[in-house]
């Protein structure tokens, strides 16, 4: 009987999670309406939010662990030169190809060597 209730748990344990997650994104919603997008608060968190994207895109090109690590920093810096001049050359609609530019390179170095 044991055993049987094994592999339940990992269910159990996964629909645990999902119900957690939206029942805090139902509350997310619900208070959306009340939130002034122009508040200073509001403004810091944003601010807060794209310092620590940025710290970590950095740390991830300069300081990679597992199998990034593998590739040689100028490649990595390359990369991210050629997705940049991709998202900059129209700003306006580029994040999708400048991300697919980064990851179709990146995999490709990785088959190739």
């Amino acid at each position: 009987m044991h055993t049987v209730l094994q592999g339940w748990g990992l269910w159990l344990a996964l629909i645990g999670a999902c119900i957690g997650t939206y029942i805090c994104r139902a509350i997310g919603v619900m208070l959306s309406g009340r939130i002034n997008q122009e508040s200073e608060i509001f403004r810091w968190v944003a601010a807060v939010t794209y310092a620590m994207v940025a710290a970590l895109t950095v740390r991830m090109i300069l300081l990679p662990i597992g199998l990034l690590a593998t590739v040689p920093l100028w490649i990595r810096l390359l990369i991210c030169i050629l997705s940049v001049g991709v998202m900059m050359s129209r700003p306006t609609r580029r994040l999708v190809p400048a991300l697919l530019t980064g990851t179709l390179l990146m995999v490709t170095y990785g088959v190739i060597h």
